[in-house]
């Protein structure tokens, strides 16, 4: 029986867990079953049942293939145990099985329903390297305004370390206990624990959304820093390129000053601005010079006009950056970051 469409092919996989039923926790993969006549009449292609992606089980134990697929007849994916009967459904017309609500228990299943986790690479196998740009610079540089814009408009994610560290603390994950015990007692958190925690966060966006690209927003800020990247990805691993933002301090101050009346930050002030431009310039600069020896750094002079510097940073970070994102009209979110609109006035 001929296939009767050319769709792409179905490279995805579906993790189940915590289902309590062991024939239907696991891994599955793509389905490699041939074409067929689907309960509603249509005939299905290789990867594909009713015109949406289906999955085997990875242990090849499935009795009825696929035994994770979509329904035209109830409009609803469905997860079958290896008997063939269904556990669990799902009304739905998602081109993927929802991994954000909560499933149907049928009457071959058990309560609760189990989690679904999309993975966009077989998770058996090593992640991806992803594509890593060191984005730094002194208060006020305007990094954070450059990597929104990078993320909204080009696809690239953004990756904080000091919101990273703060939102893992919070989340009481694997290290939290010991990232409040350094950040308590005002100390650096040590550079192992914060290279891990970006790894094990890129691996994750990686595999769950399929992007390989990230902007590290104020890492390394120093040596030491540095030396802990090697010791997770090895010496052998290439430097990743950097983004340095130089601005005159007389700039910057200025900037964070205008800043101040509605940041709400506590360190927006000139006190505190002197202050963070001198640590930054102790224990960060030289980490800079490093990259500029090695060719790897683009200095980008921010107190140029925004749309000058953003076309800068677009074009730099254009060798990975997906043509479809390089395409896109700005936003209007884009428009305001660049000066090109006012900000919005907030309701009264």
């Amino acid at each position: 029986m001929a296939e009767t469409n050319a769709l792409p092919p179905n490279t995805f996989y579906l993790e189940v867990t915590g289902s309590g039923l062991p024939e239907v926790d696991g891994l599955f993969v793509p389905s490699t079953a041939p074409p067929a006549k689907s309960e509603s009449g249509t005939v299905s292609s290789l990867g594909y049942w009713n015109g949406k992606r289906a999955w085997d089980r990875a242990d090849g134990k499935s009795a009825r293939s696929p035994a994770l697929s979509y329904s035209n007849s109830y409009t609803s994916w469905r997860i079958c145990r290896l008997d063939g009967h269904l556990a669990y459904d799902i009304t739905s017309e998602d081109d993927f099985p929802p991994t954000d609500r909560e499933w149907h228990v049928y009457k071959k299943g058990v309560a609760p329903a189990p989690g679904v986790i999309l993975h966009h690479f077989d998770p058996r196998q090593p992640c991806p390297k992803p594509n890593v740009v060191f984005v730094l610079g002194g208060p006020g540089a305007g990094k954070g305004t450059m990597c929104e814009l990078a993320e909204s408009q080009l696809g690239w994610t953004h990756l904080s370390m000091g919101e990273l560290l703060r939102d893992e603390r919070r989340a009481g994950g694997p290290a939290a206990a010991t990232i409040d015990k350094f950040m308590t007692a005002g100390k650096l958190v040590p550079n192992v624990i914060m290279v891990a925690l970006l790894k094990d966060t890129m691996e994750t966006v990686t595999r769950t959304t399929g992007k390989r690209n990230f902007l590290l927003d104020g890492f390394p800020r120093s040596m030491e820093n540095l030396e802990g990247w090697h010791e997770v990805f090895g010496e052998e691993a290439d430097l990743p390129k950097m983004l340095y933002f130089e601005c005159p301090f007389e700039v910057l101050e200025k900037r964070i000053l205008a800043r101040a009346k509605y940041s709400g930050r506590s360190d927006d002030n000139v006190e505190s601005i002197k202050k963070r431009f001198e640590t930054f310039k102790a224990e960060t600069l030289p980490t800079v010079e490093f990259f500029k020896s090695k060719d790897k750094c683009l200095e980008v002079d921010t107190s140029h006009d925004r749309q000058a510097v953003y076309d800068l940073v677009s074009r730099n970070l254009a060798e990975y950056t997906d043509e479809v994102f390089a395409a896109k009209p700005l936003t209007e979110r884009a428009e305001v970051l660049l000066g090109l609109r006012p900000f919005p006035k907030k309701d009264q």
